[in-house]
């Protein structure tokens, strides 16, 4: 009993330990000494800004897409509250079919925002060559987790820091006809580093102390066998299955590519990937005709219903650019439904069926015949199985 009572409170003491440490960074940082009486007390100031804020706008909050539970909005989510508040503001703006108010059918059925992204200075529209950006369907990413430990924001990373973040959404997604001021963006992204925004202690842990959390070891038999596919482990034939996940989910946020993955870059810290998301678009969202001026004058033309990261770079090729997003941490996404940057999976199961076809195409010989790496339906449900204790 009382090696129970003294681990209960050391426990008890490392968490008071740390929303002290959470305290002091954020009162170190600057963000707490303002003269203001509504500064006064940053992290609660923070917290109103991310709750009740609208800055002017359309009505929507932070939360109002980014839910405490899941950090998004899944589907489900935006079903209950349309039946709840067919008003809601989440229906507003680009959360509704047109753009300006009208339809819901798209955010009931995946969940997906209108986003204007600008376009890099060599790419133009071929339908429209005078715009300067693009209008593609997105989900809204996840804030469990990334304001910590997550540098690259935005599926395609165009964000600088979490601050520029903080008021791109407010200008852009709600509208805010009253830009929030540097001192307001700041008090935002300290509160988005607060414990509510981790999925687990040990994610909470890691962001202060640096001390990563471990992979688990599995209980059951399903488990187990899935975490091989997350080992960080060398690719010794074309038909290996262990390590396949890890060549792009490795690292302390399992979410960046290893040293083994069997095509450029080949490298450890790789952040942006194709997964054929685009490609086989089976969102069946809009397609665009995409016009890239190269170095050489010569022109490029991409079909794709968002380039992603090629909007960014204007880069018309290669793995990191073309159709690439960022990849997701794997920690708490059994939370974070639905997937990929359209939402076009819905569940973690639609997540291992596009990797068994994934893996079917990019591992079939180029002069046609089988594929040489195969994930069977006990491979994905293992996958599966081992997703859902990444907490």
């Amino acid at each position: 009993m009382q090696k129970v009572l003294r681990g209960e409170w050391m426990r008890a003491g490392l968490a008071a330990a740390l929303a002290s440490l959470v305290l002091a960074i954020s009162l170190n940082a600057g963000v707490a000494a303002h003269e203001e009486e509504d500064f006064r007390y940053p992290l609660e100031s923070g917290r109103q800004l991310f709750e009740r804020e609208t800055f002017g706008g359309n009505g929507r909050t932070c939360l109002t897409c980014h839910s405490r539970r899941t950090g998004t909005v899944s589907p489900a989510d935006a079903r209950e509250r349309f039946e709840r508040d067919a008003d809601d503001p989440l229906f507003r703006a680009d959360g509704s079919d047109d753009g300006e108010g009208n339809g819901v059918q798209r955010m009931l059925t995946d969940a997906t925002v209108l986003v204007r992204v600008p376009l890099a200075d060599n790419v133009s529209l071929a339908d429209d060559p005078t715009a300067r950006s693009v209008v593609v369907r997105r989900g809204i990413p996840t804030t469990l987790n990334t304001p910590s430990l997550d540098p690259v924001l935005m599926v395609d990373g165009r964000q600088p820091s979490l601050e520029a973040q903080v008021r791109g959404a407010i200008v852009d997604h709600a509208g805010g006809t009253r830009p929030p001021t540097a001192k307001e963006q700041e008090l935002i992204a300290v509160f988005e580093r607060t414990r509510s925004f981790f999925s687990s202690r040990d994610l909470f842990t890691f962001a202060w102390t640096g001390h990563p959390p471990a992979l688990p070891r599995g209980r059951t038999a399903a488990e187990q066998r899935g975490r091989l596919f997350f080992e960080d482990v060398p690719f010794t034939s074309p038909t290996q299955k262990a390590g396949i996940c890890a060549a792009c989910h490795s690292g302390p946020m399992l979410n960046e590519t290893n040293q083994f993955l069997p095509a450029p870059p080949m490298r450890r810290g790789g952040r942006f990937q194709s997964v054929l998301v685009s490609e086989l678009n089976e969102a069946g969202n809009p397609v665009h005709d995409f016009v890239f001026k190269n170095a050489d004058g010569t022109t490029s033309h991409v079909v794709s219903p968002d380039p992603g990261r090629s909007l960014v770079t204007g880069k018309p090729s290669g793995f990191e650019d073309l159709n690439a997003f960022k990849i997701p941490t794997l920690w708490g996404a059994g939370e974070t439904a639905p997937y990929f940057h359209d939402n076009s999976a819905k569940t973690l199961a639609d997540v291992a069926r596009h990797y068994a076809k994934f893996f079917a195409i990019v591992s079939t010989p180029a002069g046609g015949g089988a594929p040489a790496l195969v994930l069977s339906e006990q491979d994905q449900a293992d996958i599966v199985a081992y997703l859902k204790l990444l907490r």
